[in-house]
């Protein structure tokens, strides 16, 4: 059987409505480019004819716009999961026009395994390389996995693979594929040290499963990271002389610092930050997306190792890292999401995790997906799945957005993803709020004090009067939105009177 080559409408051909497509790819990195919009511009023909065509899209996380925002622009999504950061499909999550399921990005392989999420109709990836051998095919997955082996493994009409001329093949080698087994039969992941291999540097499948292989020369979409503010320098030393501290009090291993770092440019500018501080010894890092500033402090010998499920960098990073190739070989490994976000190895590790909060209430509750308890952002993605097992977890944040009117730190969080239970710490430019080993009024003054000044008083006079309710967690319940209630009447979170809201 010769390698079926096509062009991206006569793949496109084949998606019928209704289809479940499981696309591979971590964010931008890995994301398919050129049959996404074949199926957008399908999608748009059978509407202008008067026929439906909707499909479902699941992924390993957010992907490219040309996925993503091809498809929602043509109409062409019924269902997304499990996580998104494309501002057209946000706005279709929030007119209801697109159903989507949030999810823990640790669960989802598993999930599409056990069929909760019903069969996946056709894969969709993309690939640095294609090679038959002795009737298998080997897929060398370029700068992203996501969940690619699963539905590889799975799609019952088979795969469609974009072989991606831009990529430099210089990535082979990077990538470690394993794919977790069902409970019933699952042994324990192999990991016990950041670059142990567990798997093959490729996915490998059956050649009757390739169902077409796409030639593009497309760069990734990479979002452009904004550079680090004089808050985000405050926080990153901040968070750097939390952990300084906690070393020398020996909750925290110094020489084996692992960390964990989330998505945006605000924690690549902390994170870029912790590795300009001197009292921080060299660390590794052990996370889901690998932005710009670690593969900076890789070069410059600050972070030991690195493993990720994804290189979401700028197409320049990306060159600079391929032409530096042997500087990254030994010391960086790319994963699928269900082994970059792994509960068992982050915990067997001792990771550091360090997320970014929407808001956090007085408590240690933190929202981070939803805008006002209802607007969706993009999802929880993998923030869960290191929160709950990290050895240490941090949270970060401005005190304050849009430019003073709303607090990041209020009574009670509008949503909750993260409970009390699993936060550690939050970190703001005005100082840390160790949680740890606090009842529900110490983490209440801790947090309050890490609040901008203009919102500490009126934070502590709600404190105040709901302390006088009495319970463990006192709170006024008509009053514990009144900040984000004000902010939606009046553009301003700063409320005159608690008054107003208690009855």
């Amino acid at each position: 059987m010769q390698i079926p080559f096509m062009t991206a409408d006569e793949a496109a051909a084949h998606i019928q409505h209704g289809d479940i497509l499981g696309i591979g790819g971590f964010g931008p990195a890995g994301s398919p480019k050129t049959l996404p919009p074949a199926i957008a511009a399908r999608a748009i023909k059978e509407h202008a004819e008067g026929r439906p065509f909707k499909v479902d899209v699941i992924t390993g996380a957010s992907i490219g716009s040309s996925c993503d925002g091809a498809l929602t622009q043509a109409d062409a999504i019924d269902r997304r999961m499990p996580f998104s950061v494309n501002a057209d499909l946000r706005k279709a999550f929030n007119s209801g026009r697109v159903r989507y399921t949030d999810l823990n990005l640790s669960d989802n392989a598993t999930h599409i395994r056990q069929g909760m999420t019903g069969p996946i109709t056709w894969g969709i990836i993309e690939a640095v390389e294609v090679q038959k051998i002795c009737g298998k095919i080997r897929l060398y997955p370029t700068a992203g996995i996501g969940i690619a082996p699963t539905v590889c493994r799975l799609a019952e009409k088979g795969v469609f693979v974009e072989l991606n001329e831009w990529h430099s093949q210089r990535l082979i080698g990077l990538h470690d594929i394993y794919e977790i087994e069902n409970p019933w039969n699952r042994r324990t992941v192999g990991i016990n040290s950041i670059t142990d291999r567990i798997g093959k540097p490729y996915i490998e499948i059956d050649e009757s499963r390739i169902v077409g292989v796409i030639r593009c020369n497309i760069p990734d979409e990479a979002r452009t990271m904004l550079p680090g503010s004089e808050a985000t320098d405050i926080i990153g030393q901040n968070v750097a002389d939390f952990l300084v501290w906690n070393m020398n009090k020996g909750y925290i291993f110094r020489d084996k610092l692992i960390m964990q770092s989330g998505v945006g440019s605000g924690a690549n500018a902390v994170l870029g930050a912790l590795g300009q501080c001197p009292e921080v010894p060299n660390f590794s890092i052990y996370t889901e997306v690998l932005q710009e500033e670690p593969l900076r402090l890789i070069l410059e010998e600050r972070v030991n190792e690195a493993s990720t499920g994804a290189l979401t960098i700028s197409t320049d990073k990306l060159t600079e890292l391929t032409d530096n190739i042997q500087c990254f070989r030994d010391r960086l490994i790319i994963r699928p999401s269900e082994i970059s976000n792994c509960p068992e190895i982050i915990a067997r590790l001792g990771i550091c995790s360090l997320n970014t909060a929407i808001e956090v209430d007085i408590y240690g509750h933190v929202n981070s997906t939803k805008i006002c308890g209802s607007r969706m952002m993009n999802g929880v993605g993998g923030s869960c799945d290191y929160t709950c097992n990290a050895m240490l977890s941090t949270f970060t944040c401005t005190s304050t957005q849009k430019g003073g009117t709303i607090s990041s730190i209020v009574p009670f969080c509008s949503h909750i993803d993260h409970t009390e239970h699993y936060v550690d710490a939050i970190v703001t430019e005005y100082g840390v709020a160790d949680l740890r080993n606090k009842c529900a009024t110490e983490k209440a003054e801790a947090l309050i004090a890490i609040a901008h000044p203009d919102y500490r008083p009126l934070l502590r006079e709600y404190m105040e009067i709901a302390r006088q309710q009495g319970g463990h967690t006192p709170h006024i319940i008509s009053a514990a939105f009144a900040m984000h209630d004000t902010y939606l009447r009046k553009g301003d979170m700063r409320l005159t009177d608690w008054r107003e809201y208690m009855h």
